[in-house]
């Protein structure tokens, strides 16, 4: 569904995405993160034809965005982090605007209003001027609009920023079933929101992509796959320099608790489990331990490795 060879772009010297190779398969739900300015935003309005790459190319459905821009507008529903909406019309008749303007007219343009309506859950508030509307129902609006002309790709760009908690599990739910008839990638920085409803990742970092795989096989590469965190009474310094010293401990943070507690996070070798050493080391120093456990790694985990170490 996407293809992407070299993608670059600069802006006035600056360049904000560096060579970029991706695919996306059609039915696909891949979550695309990075860092902010990491070249996210930049990347999805090349593919939404919104913004001219510097170079190489894009493809969406096998239509280049540069040369064939009208078939891929055809083909993709682009919902922006920021959804401009005109707050002085209707519901109603926004959609219906919307709709014509993308070339979706007479029968077909009321099938697919009434359709993208009931979808984003809009039939109680299609009389009601977008400018009164909540957050939420302006998300949905929104969300509908990219969804009048029944595109093949969907490109979401955070599309649950500001909702409460209800509103974003219902957003999630409805793409979790839009993934069943539509290719999608999603933005957001709710990294447990991607490990819920996407089945790839993909992570860009200074302007180019870090990995890409699904979040389970990230979470096995990430180089300090493991991590242990205790609970241990004992002095700050001398604590700190006992955990570093034990083999395989890469580095060791502690944090005071309050009464003489320490709070310790060990980032180790991978496939290398110290806790059996911590245990000793505790009770040959005759310091208490009181909590002594493995960390689980998840996708956050992941992403500030990668993000923040290099690519894996």
């Amino acid at each position: 569904m996407i293809k992407v060879s070299g993608l670059t772009k600069t802006y006035a010297g600056i360049t904000a995405i560096r060579n970029l190779d991706f695919t996306v398969a059609k039915g696909e739900i891949v979550g695309f993160l990075g860092p902010n300015g990491a070249g996210k935003s930049t990347t999805m309005r090349i593919l939404s034809c919104f913004l001219p790459a510097t170079g190489g190319t894009a493809s969406v459905a096998g239509f280049d965005v540069a040369t064939q821009s009208r078939e891929v507008r055809s083909r993709v529903g682009y919902m922006p982090e920021n959804v401009a909406l005109y707050p002085e019309m209707r519901v109603q008749e926004y959609l219906e605007y919307r709709a014509a303007l993308k070339g979706v007219r007479g029968r077909r343009n009321r099938q697919r209003v009434n359709a993208v309506k009931e979808l984003c859950s809009l039939r109680d508030v299609e009389t009601k001027l977008i400018g009164a509307l909540s957050k939420g129902y302006r998300q949905r609006v929104g969300l509908a609009d990219a969804l009048l002309h029944d595109p093949d790709l969907l490109i979401l760009d955070e599309p649950t920023i500001g909702l409460d908690p209800n509103q974003i599990r219902q957003v999630r739910q409805l793409i979790r079933d839009l993934g069943k008839r539509h290719t999608i990638l999603l933005s957001t920085h709710i990294l447990s929101e991607v490990e819920m409803i996407c089945s790839r990742v993909l992570i860009i970092n200074r302007g180019q992509i870090a990995a890409s795989d699904t979040a389970e096989n990230l979470a096995g590469r990430v180089r300090t796959a493991g991590g242990v965190t205790a609970e241990i009474r004992a002095g700050t310094e001398d604590l700190k320099k006992a955990l570093v010293a034990l083999p395989g401990v890469r580095k060791a943070d502690v944090a005071p608790q309050g009464d003489g507690w320490q709070e310790c996070t060990l980032r180790t070798d991978a496939d290398h489990d110290p806790r059996e050493e911590v245990a000793r080391l505790a009770a040959k120093h005759g310091w208490p331990l009181r909590a002594l456990g493995r960390e689980q790694v998840n996708l956050e985990r992941v992403f500030t490795e990668i993000t923040q170490a290099g690519e894996l």
